[in-house]
């Protein structure tokens, strides 16, 4: 019982740290699961992505409402992502058929460098934007969805994305929110409408593979949802109160460290 408050209070603490930030929750409520909890991680990965679910396509869908969604971009990149994701738990489910495979040693060492992979990412961008905010680096060409070459690269980078998510649950919003801002040069107004659309496609989708796994533990979901909800709708309340790049940095910083100890871990 105590563990389950203590789960919902960690929660809601990550919900406010994506309501302020929108750094992903999925970075932080794993290794919490893996760490705190000692939750296998290969259940920590299944549950974490059904709990991340039902964040997404509530907001997803209030976007949806209030029409700030490049539905165009969801659709290309879902159907890259989609597949991709259900590629990776597809390989989940031939690992976890052979015996010589230690599955939770090797989805630690991969969670831990995806989360390194998009946290010293994001942490490079806020550097250079701290230290140099009029320097203009060149910038790859816009993926314009009009023509085949952009549709195209809209699915491979989706896929590869999408693997990603399938096999460790992480950076179903942060990766492509980086990919939005590179290749599709959303405005800001879109940004998070498009991100949180795709995430919860592909999500859902995830989802429905890891639950097939027979490793998603509602015992562990519940107590996410109710601390983690209520936790991101405060966040977003009061995120023009707190100062972003400090906290942002901490966050990171925090990330990198708990990242390299997944990586390096079993």
């Amino acid at each position: 019982m105590d563990d389950y408050v203590l789960l919902s209070a960690l929660s809601f603490v990550v919900g406010i740290v994506v309501g302020l930030t929108g750094i992903g929750g999925a970075s932080l409520i794993t290794p919490i699961l893996v760490f705190v909890f000692q939750v296998p991680a290969s259940v920590a990965v299944s549950s974490d992505v059904v709990a991340a679910t039902l964040m997404k396509v509530v907001g997803g869908v209030k976007h949806w409402r209030q029409q700030t969604i490049d539905c165009s971009v969801v659709k290309w990149l879902a159907l890259g992502s989609v597949p991709g994701s259900l590629c990776g738990v597809t390989l989940l489910h031939r690992l976890r058929n052979i015996e010589s495979v230690n599955l939770d040693g090797l989805l630690l060492h991969l969670i831990g460098y995806a989360i390194l992979l998009v946290t010293v990412t994001a942490l490079a961008q806020l550097l250079v934007m701290s230290i140099a905010p009029e320097w203009k680096l060149p910038s790859p060409p816009k993926l314009d969805l009009g023509t085949v070459s952009g549709r195209v690269s809209s699915i491979v980078i989706g896929a590869v994305l999408g693997l990603i998510v399938g096999l460790t649950s992480v950076s179903s919003g942060s990766m492509f929110a980086l990919v939005l801002i590179i290749f599709f040069q959303l405005d800001a107004r879109k940004l998070v409408g498009t991100d949180l659309a795709q995430a919860a496609l592909l999500l859902v989708f995830t989802s429905i593979g890891h639950l097939t796994l027979g490793t998603v533990d509602w015992s562990l979901v519940i107590p996410i949802w109710i601390g983690s909800v209520p936790g991101v709708l405060i966040g977003s309340r009061i995120c023009k109160l707190i100062p972003q790049r400090p906290l942002r940095f901490s966050i990171y910083l925090l990330l990198v460290m708990v990242s390299w100890k997944l990586a390096h871990t079993a």
